[in-house]
């Protein structure tokens, strides 16, 4: 079941902390907690994600603002992987589409690497293979949980969404556990709690609002 904004945010799910010391929402209360969802393979993410992410770091990290990066895959599995989580974290080397964007806005750094360093902990988010058959129950647990105005569509639309989680589905391989824990819709994505622990905010994308949501927390 997803968690619902205003209810005490579980612990993120880690298989390994690449990077910083290993901590977790529930050792950060009288904090707000700042968590930034991306895959390796995902240009936006490092493009304004992570960037925007540091830049909050720098800024709040002084004054009750915990930031952690986790990364994901809910595709592109062979390239979404901890090896190369690892090995960005380590050289700054980026890889396929993230290499691609960066190299075409002349970004890079020595060929093939980051241009910046992310400065806060890192860790990889659980993933579970994928096995069984894509029952409707199956289906319906997953739509439920990334779309809770499901049952106010039409007919039309709600038997058109089937189709493409169905489809979605059959080409999934792994259960990223904090990404579906979370019901978010993409990359990069941010996971917002607040001083007491309760889950304020998922936001995918750029919202433009992050620096007036985290002052706002800040301030309670």
């Amino acid at each position: 079941m997803a968690v619902k904004i205003g209810s005490k945010a579980p612990n993120i799910h880690v298989s390994t902390w690449v990077q910083g010391k290993p901590t977790n929402i529930d050792a950060e209360k009288g904090n707000v907690v700042m968590i930034d969802v991306f895959q390796v393979n995902c240009p936006g993410c490092f493009l304004y994600g992570i960037p925007e992410a540091i830049e909050l770091y720098h800024k709040f990290g002084g004054s009750g603002l915990t930031i952690l990066g986790l990364a994901t895959a809910f595709e592109d599995y062979d390239k979404n992987t901890l090896e190369n989580l690892q090995k960005l974290l380590t050289t700054g080397e980026v890889i396929g589409e993230t290499q691609k964007a960066f190299a075409q806005y002349g970004h890079l750094k020595d060929g093939n690497k980051l241009p910046y360093k992310i400065p806060f902990p890192v860790g990889m988010d659980v993933l579970i293979k994928e096995s069984g058959q894509i029952t409707d129950d199956k289906v319906m647990d997953f739509i439920e949980g990334a779309f809770p105005e499901f049952r106010t569509f039409g007919d039309r639309k709600k038997a058109d969404l089937k189709e493409r989680v169905k489809e979605y589905l059959s080409h999934k391989e792994y259960t990223a556990k904090t990404f579906e824990q979370y019901a978010l819709r993409g990359t990069p994505s941010v996971i917002i709690v607040d001083k007491k622990g309760k889950l304020r905010h998922t936001l995918f994308g750029a919202s433009g609002q992050l620096e007036t949501i985290i002052q706002g927390l800040l301030d309670e």
